[in-house]
């Protein structure tokens, strides 16, 4: 913040700040690569007959994501060699992922799934890498007081990012070649590029670590040193629950809205783009709310939206294929989960030290990570069992009775309670963050 500007911008002011602008980018960046494996990847695999629990399997190439706090420290000590220790490793990352989405169009799952395997799991480690510096760049860019809109700007720009793979690819593939449909999605990482070249490093009062060691151990020391050790845990506890309903329902989203029976088109046109719109309505509202009533009332009525959106999965599979209902549905659950992921986000990031934010925040934000790495094999094995012939898996975990995706879909429901009861402690309605 330069020294003409007011310590404390109004509400109207932050709205169109640089700081927001800065926000929409960090998230539009972050989110391409998550939705590239969540999205795209599963849309192709089905559509070149790959069975559910292979593609539930895929979910571990999001592992990066759940343990990035492993080296999350050595990007806090180390600089590069060119653009600063922040920006630096931005481009680094954002160039390989944007070369690994690329080296798709040259496989084909029938004949090179252990390839895709491994191409799927680099880009989520440079994903996984690119999030460890934005996050940090974001919570040293933002006041405590910014970070409710701060964050509901960034969400909503991640969710856009879910366009590109999940809705524009998925219309160019009806027609045009695979390899096509991921250069033109490649290209689009052209904006965190870009972005990373406009932006300046954030240097006044951070102190950056001065040791690997420091680097390490001084996060996690602090963290759970500054309101005791089981409040730390509690807060964990809480970011690992408070999506974890949410999580599991949308692991396998694009093959279940495959399954009910809309083409590609339509799900990348009607769900992306009715998505879209209330994303950016509810989440610039959301934001407005946070500013006002502060985080721990939001977390708690968007945690109540977000649950609500579940079931309305349930009912679309019930209705069918009906592109009325998708678009309530979607509208819905773009709604929810934009507004908790905010909230989350931000409270997330009030709960760190902005001298060890890529430690901290790589560590927090991990939790609620973890899920979306092993939910899709837990939804794949429920939504359709599992049966003597389907060999290593039956193996593993011998048969089960498939439960179907209306039931499939009440479970996640009953699963996000835990958060929410954890708010409780962490988060009290009468106490503002």
């Amino acid at each position: 913040m330069s020294e003409q500007e007011p310590k404390k911008l109004t509400l109207m002011q932050l709205l169109v700040h640089k700081k927001m602008i800065i926000c929409i980018l960090n998230g539009f960046t972050s989110g391409l690569p998550m939705y590239f494996l969540l999205q795209l990847i599963p849309a192709w695999l089905r559509s070149e007959e790959v069975d559910l629990k292979t593609i539930g399997f895929f979910g571990l190439v999001l592992l990066p994501y759940s343990f990035k706090y492993l080296w999350a420290p050595f990007l806090d000590r180390y600089v590069p060699p060119f653009l600063g220790r922040r920006r630096g490793w931005m481009l680094i990352s954002q160039v390989a992922v944007t070369f690994f989405m690329v080296l798709y169009g040259f496989f084909k799952p029938s004949a090179n799934i252990d390839v895709i395997l491994y191409l799927s799991f680099a880009v989520g480690f440079f994903g996984a890498t690119q999030d460890i510096v934005l996050d940090a760049y974001k919570r040293e860019l933002l006041e405590d007081d910014e970070l409710g809109l701060g964050n509901a700007y960034y969400a909503n720009a991640y969710r856009v990012a879910g366009f590109i793979p999940g809705g524009l690819a998925l219309i160019l593939a009806d027609h045009l070649a695979w390899p096509l449909v991921f250069f033109i999605t490649a290209a689009f990482m052209a904006v965190g590029i870009f972005h990373t070249l406009w932006i300046k490093e954030i240097e006044t009062g951070i102190i950056a670590p001065k040791t690997l060691r420091e680097a390490v151990v001084e996060p996690f020391k602090e963290f759970f040193a500054r309101d005791g050790f089981k409040s730390g845990l509690l807060i964990l506890a809480f970011i690992f629950f408070y999506k974890f309903g949410d999580v599991m329902a949308t692991s396998l989203l694009t093959p279940f809205y495959l399954d009910v029976g809309f083409s590609m088109t339509v799900i990348g046109s009607v769900a992306k783009i009715v998505g879209l719109w209330s994303m950016i309505i509810g989440g610039t509202l959301g934001g407005m709310l946070m500013f006002k009533v502060g985080i721990n009332k939001s977390l708690w009525i968007f945690g109540v939206v977000q649950m609500a959106s579940i079931l309305g999965f349930a009912a679309l599979n019930e209705i069918g294929p009906n592109e009325v209902a998708l678009g309530f549905v979607v509208a819905f659950e773009y709604l929810g989960v934009g507004l908790g992921s905010a909230a989350l986000m931000a409270y997330i990031a009030k709960s760190t030290n902005k001298n060890f934010t890529g430690t901290q925040l790589a560590l927090l934000t991990s939790l609620f990570s973890i899920p979306k790495a092993f939910t899709g094999i837990i939804s794949g094995i429920l939504i359709e069992g599992i049966k003597p012939d389907d060999g290593l898996i039956y193996e593993i975990f011998g048969q089960t009775t498939a439960i179907g995706y209306t039931n499939f879909f009440f479970v996640c429901t009953a699963l996000a309670l835990p958060g929410m009861v954890l708010l409780i402690w962490v988060a009290p309605w009468n106490k503002r963050h």
